[in-house]
């Protein structure tokens, strides 16, 4: 049997994401939709300090984020990475944004795919895209 292509872990939180098996189909359907087919997908989910010292490390950047991304693949068409989530920041944002912290998760979680299939978010123009992409992902959700 194949392993899954999609895998969830936690790095110094205990979060523990619900639902696994539905996120699975419901983000290999979005990467279908955008014609990518999901290699390999790691999601990290983690605490606040953690990814701010990765973005330190990595991006040579010194502020909090939701997610970061790495995108790993090699083959054109294939997606093959690793998205690392601060579940501090998603409460923090859900509360802001006055919506559920389900709902802000899945928004995150499909932002990162959406990048790792070409889409960016450094423009006005392109977050206009990319919040439109997200929507239109949270509303192909069935569970």
């Amino acid at each position: 049997m194949k392993e899954e292509s999609i895998k969830f872990f936690t790095e110094d939180t205990s979060y523990q994401l619900r639902q696994r098996s539905e996120i699975r189909t419901w983000l290999k359907s979005i990467a279908k939709k955008e014609k990518y087919s999901i290699l390999e997908l790691n999601y990290i989910f983690c605490s606040d300090e953690y990814l701010l010292q990765m973005n330190r490390d990595f991006l040579d950047h010194d502020y909090y984020t939701d997610i970061i991304t790495f995108d790993n693949s090699e083959i054109p068409g294939k997606i093959e990475g690793d998205i690392f989530i601060s579940i501090d920041r998603v409460k923090d944002n859900a509360q802001q944004q006055k919506t559920s912290l389900k709902d802000e998760l899945h928004r995150v979680l499909v932002h990162g795919l959406l990048h790792l299939t070409g889409y960016k978010d450094k423009t006005s123009k392109e977050q206009e895209i990319m919040r439109k992409k997200e929507d239109s992902s949270l509303s192909l959700r069935r569970f």
